[in-house]
């Protein structure tokens, strides 16, 4: 009984940790537009360069200290591995560029609609690229997902709409890289190698800002500077407190925990940026909204019923594909 008792405990530290760490991932990304707008006026693409080499500044450092070399070495003798990162990179390098845009043109309520539909876009994709069977619900879902597009395209100019269906589609697809890579490479190691593929374009990116605009680094005080810096450890360390929390909890706790993110971002546009909702655009929201409802009732009902792990296994892998690092 004793020992019952202390595994209980244990179970339930653990999943109070997880939960911590979870919140607290989530909940920082969901706050990224309020630092990326603490930035401003700094040329979004200027700030997306320090972005991609304090990351990985900040990896090495982390690799140093946890005497994790071996593994990384480790990885050279895996070329799939290494062009899926490369892959990763790009999707992710592109997910930012556009957030950073985003946010600069105060279209901060676009972005949480793009990680908003990020689920639907992974459900869409298993069904592509791993022959998923869809549940009835699941296919409500997508279809409620796409006539919300349909109708946010009549109440969005191209720019516009734009920014959700980019942000959606390459974290969707990120996930879908990540999740097909496995278990060959942990968190910070494979991150530190998404941002080392990226260095050459960063590099070439600030050369061509510095000739185009002049760097805003050099130009906007101590302050500013120490922030632009701090962008890359801030970028890492919520991926950290994820990896943390998705070992402790079940994979339905964090999907449920996933939509802070979102739900953050848009209630900073509308109540602190002050963006302006229109008619069409509520619509849509809230036909996206409906569809993320039946899609985590659906997972949650899947979950409890028997035999759920073997379904899961056999095909009805959608809820793990979607991995996070956002934004």
């Amino acid at each position: 009984m004793a020992s019952s008792a202390g595994l209980s405990r244990n179970g339930s530290s653990q999943f109070g940790a997880g939960l911590a760490f979870a919140v607290g991932a989530y909940g920082v990304w969901g706050l990224f537009p309020l630092y990326f707008a603490a930035l401003m006026p700094a040329n979004p693409f200027e700030v997306v360069v320090y972005r991609v080499v304090f990351s990985l500044a900040f990896c090495l450092i982390l690799i140093t200290l946890t005497r994790g070399w071996r593994r990384v070495a480790n990885v050279f003798r895996e070329p799939r591995v290494l062009f899926g990162l490369a892959l990763a990179g790009c999707l992710i390098f592109l997910n930012w560029e556009v957030f950073i845009l985003a946010v600069n043109a105060n279209l901060v309520v676009e972005t949480s609609l793009g990680y908003f539909i990020s689920p639907l876009v992974s459900v869409a994709l298993g069904v592509i690229f791993f022959r998923e069977r869809l549940r009835r619900v699941q296919w409500i879902a997508v279809a409620l997902g796409l006539v919300a597009v349909v109708i946010l395209a009549f109440g969005l100019s191209i720019f516009t709409l734009a920014i959700p269906l980019v942000l959606g589609g390459s974290f969707g697809l990120y996930g879908m890289v990540k999740k097909r890579l496995g278990g060959r490479v942990n968190a910070i190691d494979g991150f530190a190698f998404e941002t080392a593929w990226l260095l050459p374009v960063a590099i070439v990116q600030f050369f061509v800002v510095g000739q185009s605009t002049g760097l805003d680094i050099f130009r906007m005080g101590t302050g500013h500077a120490v922030l632009m810096v701090l962008s890359g450890v801030l970028t890492a360390i919520p991926l950290l407190m994820f990896a943390a929390g998705a070992k402790r909890l079940p994979l339905s706790v964090i999907g449920m925990i996933q939509f802070f993110t979102p739900v953050s971002s848009f209630l900073l546009g509308i109540y602190f940026f002050h963006e302006v909702m229109q008619p069409l655009q509520w619509a849509g929201f809230i036909l996206v909204w409906i569809a993320l409802v039946a899609l985590t009732v659906d997972m949650l009902w899947a979950a409890r019923q028997p035999g759920s792990q073997r379904g899961r296994t056999r095909g009805n892998r959608l809820e793990e594909i979607n991995e996070p690092l956002p934004e």
